[in-house]
């Protein structure tokens, strides 16, 4: 199996690990052969934070772990340098491969060669003029007697299958006909962002809710009231086999409750269209969604108009599966949701959401997809071979990948969404103690409570930043939740004197 390593230095990827017995010592000793110098300043974690680290002793897949699985860890970024060994001596040509590396001086693969004097000398081993380089099976493989001195038609066979994928359509999502209920006001204020650079910008957010199961959903409706619900469009994406949508277990639906915009800065440039920064508050908004009975159930991004029938661009397209891979452990279905928010050439906001395929998923996980020039396209990576309609494609139309997710409109009876987005830049509002005045003295008029206006995700995300994480908000989270446990009269004074509010709550 192939597990995923992202580390502050980018995604790092180790294969061919045995997929019942492989443990962290074997993911190391993986990374090892290419970054023998690599420096850990955190070990292996199952969270971006790395507040979790893995059982050394215990194998990946007792831990959840299996193909395709994003473990998560930092390191020493001086000690990152690439180096990778060559499989054997060049054959015929009288010069012995000692290895190859990346050099970072000059950008290139360098190869180490025995000159006729008997000295070492490191050359450029790019394209043509690096010896071996074109003798893989595959592109970017080693050549078949590297591997192996002797092969049956049936072992060569079984390994060219891996690098195949046949494009299939996938027929439905893997969200059931409930579909994905957005919070209104989360939505609408994400939209008005956009709105202010006239849709010309690209913006990005994780959104935080519910996957509510089946079963939760039957408790709450009667079976005919169930099977009123829209039926999930069968519009774009990849065919599943029919006996695996007969035994994949859907949730009902999706509850989307807020959205936080990590830092980003928008780059036209950029393949997603924006950069992703270093998030200082990232374990912050983790822990408060715990403590609010929320999780990640999708993400949403903001784009200009694009010509009809083009949705998701490539790099959307991949990071959509990434973030499926993530949630999901690996290849496994999962309902987490894709959102994209843009305008018509009317102007009027348009908001769908989307699915990428299983097949997808698997591609993105052995690296089989790159970004081209076509952002309407996935680009097969030359290592591997797509095949469409019966023959080998270079490229596939990124909606073959998609599938449709009905959407509902929903009002959270819960959580409100007016305080000011961390985030923001050149917005005419920022998160200051006079805005948190502003929200909370509504308290008393039209219906409000103090608790109420307290249950905003980005109030009680810039409340972290001066009440303890670990023993305050844990208290506050619980009234937010529950609104039969009141909220203790010393943090409403405390929270009140904050703001800078005087008289009775």
């Amino acid at each position: 199996m192939i597990i995923r390593v992202r580390t502050n230095m980018g995604v790092w990827r180790v294969e061919d690990l045995d997929a019942a017995a492989a443990t962290t010592a074997d993911v190391l000793a993986g990374i090892a052969q290419t970054r023998p110098h690599v420096v850990y300043e955190t070990p292996l974690s199952s969270d971006p934070g790395c507040k979790s680290p893995l059982d050394a002793d215990s194998p990946l897949a007792s831990q959840g772990f299996g193909h395709g699985s994003m473990l998560h860890c930092k390191v020493d970024a001086s000690t990152c340098a690439e180096h990778t060994r060559a499989a054997g001596a060049a054959a015929g040509n009288g010069e012995d491969d000692v290895g190859e590396s990346t050099a970072p001086s000059t950008g290139g693969i360098t190869k180490r060669i025995i000159d006729k004097d008997g000295s070492i000398k490191l050359v450029h081993a790019e394209g043509a003029s690096a010896p071996g380089a074109d003798k893989g099976f595959r592109k970017g493989q080693l050549a078949l007697r590297d591997m192996k001195m002797a092969w049956t038609l049936a072992e060569f066979t079984a390994m060219d299958d891996q690098y195949n994928f046949k494009i299939k359509r996938q027929e439905e999502s893997f969200v059931g006909g409930g579909g994905v209920h957005l919070e209104g006001a989360a939505v609408n204020d994400f939209q008005s962002y956009l709105r202010r650079f006239q849709f010309q910008q690209q913006r990005f957010g994780y959104l935080y809710g519910r996957f509510v199961e089946e079963k939760e959903e039957d408790d709450k409706m009667e079976e005919d009231e169930e099977e009123k619900k829209p039926a999930i469009s069968g519009g774009w994406g990849a065919r599943m086999p029919e006996e695996e949508k007969k035994t994949t277990k859907k949730n009902a639906k999706v509850v989307v409750e807020a959205i936080y915009e990590p830092p980003q800065e928008a780059d036209p440039e950029a393949a997603e269209g924006f950069v992703i920064l270093e998030d200082a508050e990232e374990e912050n908004v983790e822990n408060l969604a715990k403590m609010l009975g929320l999780q990640r159930v999708g993400w949403i991004v903001g784009h200009p108009p694009r010509e009809e029938g083009f949705q998701l661009s490539a790099a959307e397209i991949i990071m959509a599966a990434e973030l499926q891979l993530e949630s999901a452990g690996g290849v496994e279905p999962t309902p987490f949701v894709t959102v994209r928010v843009t305008v018509d050439d009317d102007g009027n906001v348009v908001v769908e959401a989307f699915q990428v395929s299983l097949q997808c998923m698997e591609m993105v996980a052995e690296e089989a997809l790159d970004i081209g020039p076509n952002p309407g396209f996935c680009y097969v990576n030359d290592s591997f071979t797509a095949i469409q309609e019966g023959k080998p494609s270079a490229t596939v139309e990124n909606n073959f990948f998609l599938t449709l997710v009905p959407i509902n409109a929903y009002q959270s009876d819960t959580f409100v969404s007016t305080f000011p987005r961390a985030n923001r830049a050149y917005d005419d509002r920022m998160q200051t103690h006079d805005e948190m005045k502003k929200q909370l003295s509504k308290s008393g008029q039209s219906g409000w409570t103090f608790e109420d206006l307290l249950s905003d995700f980005a109030l009680l995300l810039y409340l972290c930043k001066f009440l303890d994480v670990n023993s305050d908000m844990p208290k506050i989270c619980q009234s937010v939740r529950d609104r039969e446990v009141p909220l203790d009269d010393g943090y409403k004074i405390l929270i009140k004197s904050m703001a800078g509010m005087d008289g009775s709550y």
